[in-house]
Order: structure tokens, then sequence, then C-alpha cells
């Protein structure tokens, strides 16, 4: 941990205060002026959608994959292996060569508007491709399995038995999913979540491929600050700025959970 994480790591903080030179590259003459220029309403732009993408990400994978994971879960055991292993199929596949696969399918003449057209549905191509919604595709279809495994491994613990519980108690549908299944899968859910919104506030590839120039994120800013205008000083203080804001968010998040935690133990 020493070597390979903090060590770059704190390579990477000392840059954020250093200068660029006049070429790119770093210059050891120590200044703030990096993490002031972050107070320009442009960044604050790219963080709030890159924000926006990752929390409908995590909504939408939620939404899928807890009815998969549930589903996955309640199999006869001989097929949920067989079922995990269709779940992590697409890892076996470069997901850069996955992203390329989507722009096929969602570009003018792709299979999708080709489809649509040979139903009657739409009587011209679609523009599906450069539009937020390809890249919340993208990143829904690229982070789902995160958000599967750790919903199934929460599910498969869960007792039916307390499931049975509540329907002889003549608990409704909704009840039965609010007050036993998901308590019950909460560690599930809290670590799927922040599986899929980690990569996908810091994703480059998808929203570069299939949202274009319009659709950047904080991860293509930083890509776009080390390779193309070489100031690795900005690129290392967005970084940084960053790591604050996730980890700031997953600490509230787990504080807001262990208070929910405590007041529903006192009732």
């Amino acid at each position: 941990m020493g070597l390979f994480f903090l060590v770059p790591l704190g390579l990477v903080f000392a840059i954020s205060f250093a200068s660029r030179g006049t070429y790119g590259g770093v210059v050891w003459e120590l200044t703030s002026a990096n993490y002031l220029d972050l107070l320009h309403p442009l960044y604050g732009k790219i963080l709030g959608q890159s924000l926006w993408y990752a929390t409908i990400t995590t909504v939408i994978c939620f939404a899928l994959g807890f009815p998969l994971a549930y589903v996955i879960a309640r199999s006869p055991a001989r097929w949920q292996p067989i079922f995990l292993l269709l779940v992590m199929l697409p890892f076996w596949t470069n997901f850069l060569v996955r992203t390329y696969a989507w722009m096929i399918l969602l570009r003018h003449d792709g299979l999708i508007n080709r489809s649509l057209m040979a139903l009657g549905i739409v009587d011209s191509p679609l523009d599906l491709l450069y539009r937020p919604t390809a890249v919340v595709i993208g990143l829904v279809y690229g982070y789902l399995p995160f958000m599967v495994l750790p919903l199934y491994v929460a599910v498969e613990r869960l007792d039916p038995l307390l499931v049975d519980a509540a329907w002889d108690l003549y608990a409704s549908r909704w009840a039965v999913f609010t007050r036993v299944v998901l308590p019950l899968t909460k560690p599930g859910i809290i670590g799927g979540c922040i599986l899929v919104f980690i990569p996908s506030i810091g994703s480059f590839i998808t929203p570069d491929l299939l949202g274009g120039a319009r659709s950047m994120m904080i991860g293509n800013l930083i890509q776009h600050e080390y390779l193309v205008v070489r100031d690795w000083p900005l690129g290392s203080a967005v970084s940084f700025v960053l790591m604050a804001i996730v980890m700031a968010a997953v600490l509230l998040y787990y504080k807001t959970a262990s208070r929910s935690d405590g007041r529903l133990e006192a009732r």
C-alpha cells in the first residue's frame, strides 16, 4: 500500500502545487493557483455534469441489478454459477472494444436504427450517438455487473424464512420489500452503489466515444490536462478535488446510514 498507493498519491499531491512549464511538464515553484483556477464556472459545470451522470447511472444500475440479483440468488443452485458467468461474461472483452461496439449499434446506420425502421416505429434514423442518453447507456452497460455481484451476495444470504414470516403476517408486497428485503440487503446495496458511482464519475472513455465534446466529464478533463495541454499540475489538482468529493460523499453516506440504523434499533 505504501509503495504502490501512498507514494504515487503523494507525488500527485505535490505536483498539484507545482507550476506548469513553458512547454509542459512540471516546474517546482509552489503555488495554489491550480486550485484557485478550479473556481471557474466551466469546471463547476463539468463537475456537476459528472455527478449527474454518475448518479443516474447508479440509480439505473440499481433498478436493473436488484431484480436480476434476486432472481439469480433464488434460482436453483445448479443454475446460479451459469447465471453469474453470464453476468461476468462482458469482462472477457476489453472495455474499449465494448464501447466501440455501442458506437456501431447507436450510429445512424446501426442495428438499432435499422431495426426501428424495419418495424415501422420510425421513418428516419434517430440521433442516438453523441447524446447524453448514449453516455448513460454506455455507463450502465459497463458498470452493471459491479452492482449485480454485491447485491447477489447480499440477497443470497437473506433468510427466505424472514420473507415468509412477513407474508404470514399479512404484509403487502411493498411492505415486504421495504421493511424486510431492503434493510437486510443494505450492505450489498451500499457496496454496489459505491462500486458503480466511483468509476462512473471518473469515466473518460465512454463519454469521449459515445457523448462527444458536449458530454465532457471530469475524467475527460483530467485526461485533457495531462495528455493534450500537458498541464500536469492542474490535472493533479482536478484529480485531488475529485477524490476529495468522492471520499466526502462516501463518508457522508455511511454516516447517514449509521444514524438511520441507530434510529431503527432504538425503535
